[in-house]
């Protein structure tokens, strides 16, 4: 009987966030991509929602924006332990010059790695694993605490991310994506008003960067992303995924 009541109360609060999930979108659906931050971060879930930042490529953006509405929003950059240098050195200046006053540098649990990655080389023989232990688990336990949190990803990414909308809902929180319907050169455009600096592997052939052993460099023309896992028939770490409670290799993440 308790099980069934937790299984009804939970069934219920999907049906919830689903129908605010339907309503935001058809009323942010044309809106610009400031108004939908400011309307997340100021309204709808002030004071427990976070922005996930890679410090990647195109990470600056909205970096800015989060800075420009409340720079004590909390963001949460994962830490791999398998990240460039020049991400972390990246992620150190855009914290100065834009002023930003809580980003939480999340870890994988040293018990997964000794369990798990020993050797520091499950890259190599499982990225899918090794994408669930040193990033999909450690972020799912930092945002406990939220109930929302704000996305960089963008329609024009890859075609899985297509159809993507302003919000969605993932593993019972809503997650935003302001950015959705930005093309590249709008990001390109944004940063150079606000004399935003690159990150700085932009410019020797990485316009997508995740982790050091997995990114590769992009031919001019190719998909951005055809750097990320190359060979491999992956596009997603897994945190844009159901999975952190459900196994992460088995999600296909």
């Amino acid at each position: 009987m308790e099980h069934n009541q937790v299984h009804n109360a939970s069934l219920e609060s999907g049906i919830q966030l689903e129908s605010q999930v339907k309503l935001l979108n058809h009323m942010y659906a044309e809106r610009e991509a400031l108004s939908v931050l400011e309307h997340a971060l100021n309204s709808q879930f002030a004071g427990d929602i976070a922005l996930v930042s890679s410090f990647g490529a195109d990470s600056s953006v909205l970096l800015h924006m989060v800075s420009q509405i409340d720079p004590k929003t909390p963001v949460l950059f994962v830490d791999t332990g398998k990240l460039f240098g020049e991400t972390k050195r990246y992620r150190d200046e855009l914290i100065e010059q834009l002023g930003l006053l809580d980003v939480r540098v999340i870890t994988p649990e040293p018990e997964d790695l000794a369990d798990k990655d020993p050797k520091g080389a499950l890259w190599a023989s499982n990225t899918d694993a090794c994408c669930h232990i040193r990033k999909v688990v450690p972020l799912a336990k930092a945002l406990g605490g939220f109930t929302a949190w704000v996305s960089g990803r963008k329609r024009h990414q890859a075609a899985t991310r297509s159809s993507l909308n302003h919000f969605e809902v993932e593993e019972g929180r809503i997650k935003v994506n302001p950015l959705a319907n930005w093309a590249a050169s709008q990001v390109l455009q944004y940063a150079k008003e606000n004399d935003l600096p690159p990150h700085p592997l932009v410019a020797e052939g990485y316009p997508s960067i995740g982790c050091m052993p997995c990114t590769d460099k992009v031919a001019p023309g190719d998909d951005p992303r055809s750097g990320r896992w190359r060979g491999q028939n992956k596009t997603e770490c897994g945190i844009h995924f159901s999975s952190a409670s459900k196994g992460g290799a088995a999600q296909g993440i």
